[in-house]
C-alpha cells in the first residue's frame, strides 16, 4: 500500500502536526455561542474558513480533520473545503464515526458506532478529495470493563481496515479520558490494556500499521486528581506505554491534548521527544493532533467580526507554530530522512505519489 504509506508519511513529517477542526455540527454551534456568534450553516463555515485560510498555515499543518458539513461546503470564492486544502498543501481529512453509544451489559460504558454504511460513506468521501480519516473511542478510566476496551478496539480495527480498503489513511484513537479524579498511574495501566487491544484488533483485521497513524491521549492525571503532574512525568509515563505496545512499523503517533491548554499540551509534547531521543530514540515521529488546544483562543478572538480575522489567524499561528516546534524538541524520530521527500510541497492530492520518500 505505497500510497497509503506515503500520505501517513506526509502526516506527521516534521515539524508538522495536524489540526482537529471535526466538531459535529451540535458541538461546533454551542462553540460559537459561547464566544458570541449565532450558530449556522454560514458562520460554521465562515470559521472554518478563517482557519484554513491563515497564512503560512501549510508551515505547520500537515492535515485538516474536518467533519461532514465542512468537507462538502465551499469557501466564500466558490473553492470547495477539500480543494482549498490540496492547494496549500494540507491534507483534508473526514471525521466517519457517529458519536458514542453505552454498550450492552457493560455499565454505562461507550462504544462508537458508525461502522453501517462505511464502505460507501469513504467511496464518497475519495471522491470528494479526502486522503485519511479519523475514529475516536472513547474510554474512561472509572468505567471500563474489559468488553468495552474490545469492543472499542473491535471498532476501529474494522473502521481501519474499511479506510485502507478505500485508499485513505485511518487515524486510529484510542482516547483515554483526562475527566475524573484518577492518578497518572491509572491512565498508564488503562492507555498500556487500551493500546495493547488497539493492536491486537488491527493485526486481527489485517491492517498495515505503516499506513495508519495512532492519535492516543498522553499519560496523564485526571483533571479533578489532587497532585499535579509534572512534564517530566507525563513523557516518562507516556514514552514508556508506547514503547510497550506500539509497533515500529507505526510511522507516527500524533496526540489529541484532551482538554490541556496550547501551553500545557505543548510543555509535554517537548517532553514527551525530548525523552524519547535522549534514551536511544524511537521508530515514529512523535506530533500532535490537536484540537481545541490549537483553536481556541482563535475562535474567542474572532467572536464573529469580521475585523478580526486577522487577529485570529495570528493567534491560531502562534498556537500551530508553538505545537510544531514542541514536535521538533527531540530532533525527531530516526526515519524522518524517509519522509523528507513527502515534502516538498507537493498538492496534497489522492494519487501523488514519492515512493523513495516511504521507502517502497
Amino acid at each position: 500500500m505505497p500510497e497509503l504509506r506515503e500520505t501517513a508519511a506526509c502526516l506527521v513529517a516534521q515539524p508538522k502536526g495536524i489540526l482537529a477542526a471535526d466538531e459535529s455540527i451540535a458541538t461546533m454551534s454551542k462553540r460559537l455561542q459561547e464566544a458570541g456568534v449565532a450558530a449556522s450553516d454560514t458562520t460554521r463555515r465562515d470559521y472554518r474558513e478563517l482557519l484554513l485560510t491563515t497564512p503560512k498555515l501549510g508551515t505547520w499543518i500537515a492535515g485538516i480533520i474536518w467533519c461532514d458539513e465542512t468537507l462538502r461546503q465551499r469557501l466564500a470564492d466558490g473553492t470547495p473545503f477539500p480543494e482549498a486544502c490540496a492547494d496549500r498543501g494540507i491534507h483534508p481529512g473526514i471525521k466517519v464515526d457517529t458519536g458514542v453509544v453505552p454498550l450492552a451489559f457493560a455499565g454505562g460504558a461507550v462504544v462508537t458506532q458508525g461502522l453501517d454504511g462505511l464502505r460507501n460513506r469513504l467511496t464518497e468521501y475519495r471522491q470528494m478529495g479526502a486522503t485519511f480519516a479519523k475514529w475516536r473511542a472513547v474510554l474512561d478510566p472509572g468505567n471500563l470493563p474489559p468488553r468495552a476496551v474490545h469492543a472499542n478496539a473491535h471498532a476501529l480495527a474494522c473502521y481501519a481496515a474499511s479506510c485502507q480498503e478505500a485508499g485513505i489513511v485511518p487515524i486510529v484513537e484510542p482516547e483515554v479520558l483526562m475527566d475524573g479524579a484518577h492518578g497518572i498511574d491509572l491512565c498508564q495501566v488503562v492507555t498500556t490494556s487500551a493500546l495493547t487491544a488497539v493492536f491486537d484488533e488491527l493485526h486481527a483485521m489485517g491492517v498495515d500499521p505503516s499506513g495508519i497513524v495512532l492519535k492516543p491521549n498522553m499519560v496523564i492525571a485526571g483533571t479533578a486528581h489532587q497532585d499535579y503532574t509534572s512534564a517530566a512525568q507525563v513523557a516518562e509515563a507516556t514514552v514508556a506505554v508506547l514503547r510497550a505496545c506500539v509497533p515500529g512499523a507505526v510511522p507516527g503517533i500524533a496526540f489529541l491534548s484532551g482538554g490541556q491548554s496550547n501551553d500545557q499540551a505543548c510543555a509535554n509534547l517537548t517532553a514527551i521527544n525530548q525523552v524519547a531521543a535522549g534514551s536511544g530514540g524511537v521508530p515514529w515521529r512523535l506530533t500532535f493532533s490537536f484540537g481545541r488546544a490549537l483553536v481556541s483562543d482563535a475562535l474567542h478572538t474572532w467572536h464573529g467580526d469580521v475585523g478580526a480575522v486577522e487577529a485570529a489567524q495570528q493567534a491560531l499561528a502562534a498556537n500551530c507554530a508553538r505545537a510544531a516546534a514542541a514536535s521538533a524538541a527531540g530532533g525527531g524520530a530516526p526515519r524522518d530522512h524517509l519522509l523528507a521527500g513527502a515534502t516538498s510541497g507537493a498538492r496534497a492530492t489522492p494519487g501523488t505519489r514519492n515512493m523513495e520518500a516511504v521507502g517502497a
